[in-house]
């Protein structure tokens, strides 16, 4: 099967407008958008076919394709970076078995991330779309807690079966733990999800024709609507190793990102 990396960008962000071209700072004072340096991340997947980049921009056009991007004009009434990605691989004429959605926001993604949702998707032709999650510790999630809290655009978690299949994802932090299951563990059952899917060709066509639901327009959460139409999205279990990990979501994530980049030595 072979694997085509799509990164949606969209210029018109209600949060954070014009967030692909929004300069990040290196060493050595150079600077970068983040969208290449999203782009030179998904660049570092092993057995990737090709890469795009996704946009209805011709600024983020023009940039992409100095820095040695493919670029595909999509249309600006793509909803979200999923419908981006569906549209794509329509224009482009895209034949890969395998699209992965790689959050333009999202430099930091580990490679490894991506690989083993390849290889899960590989090894079971039943699943049609999966993403990666993580459990979180007990500072992880009083960060999730605080961000909350405080009415910060924070991470996503989400709960599923018995095999792994998605039963919903929120903004909230879910599940529900009482203060005597917190005391016990430092792991507990909570899982952050990464922001970044895989997806069989034809279940990402069949998204791009069905409606926005409820549910998906409450969270704001794009994966809804597969679970809405009855469509498993399978969760791949990262061993947490302390991955760097943070999306440029708010203006002030910029300087958290910075320095995670600087601590990853990224040139």
């Amino acid at each position: 099967m072979k694997v085509t990396i799509i990164i949606p960008a969209r210029y018109n962000s209600s949060r954070f407008p014009g967030k692909p071209l929004t300069q990040l700072k290196l060493k050595n004072d150079i600077t970068k958008p983040l969208v290449q340096l999203t782009w030179e991340a998904a660049k570092r997947v092993q057995g990737i076919n090709n890469i795009f980049i996704a946009t209805d921009n011709l600024e983020i056009k023009k940039v992409a394709q100095n820095f040695g991007a493919e670029v595909i004009m999509t249309s600006s009434e793509c909803e979200n970076g999923t419908t981006r990605c569906a549209e794509a691989i329509e224009i482009k004429n895209i034949q890969d078995e395998i699209i992965i959605n790689f959050q333009g926001d999202a430099p930091l993604t580990p490679t490894i991330f991506v690989e083993m949702l390849i290889k899960t998707m590989k090894s079971n032709n039943e699943i049609q779309v999966a993403t990666p999650v993580f459990q979180c510790d007990a500072s992880h999630f009083s960060q999730l807690i605080d961000d909350r809290k405080n009415g910060r655009v924070g991470a996503t978690t989400v709960v599923f079966d018995n095999n792994k299949d998605a039963l919903y994802f929120s903004k909230e932090v879910i599940p529900y733990l009482n203060k005597k299951h917190m005391k016990k563990n430092n792991f507990l059952p909570v899982y952050n999800h990464v922001g970044v899917y895989a997806y069989k060709k034809n279940i990402l066509t069949k998204y791009r024709y069905w409606q926005e639901t409820h549910l998906e327009k409450l969270e704001g959460l794009e994966q809804l609507r597969f679970l809405a139409n009855s469509e498993k999205i399978r969760c791949v279990i990262i061993k947490n190793k302390n991955y760097l990990l943070w999306e440029l979501n708010n203006p002030s994530d910029k300087k958290i990102i910075e320095t995670m980049l600087d601590q990853l030595d990224v040139k």
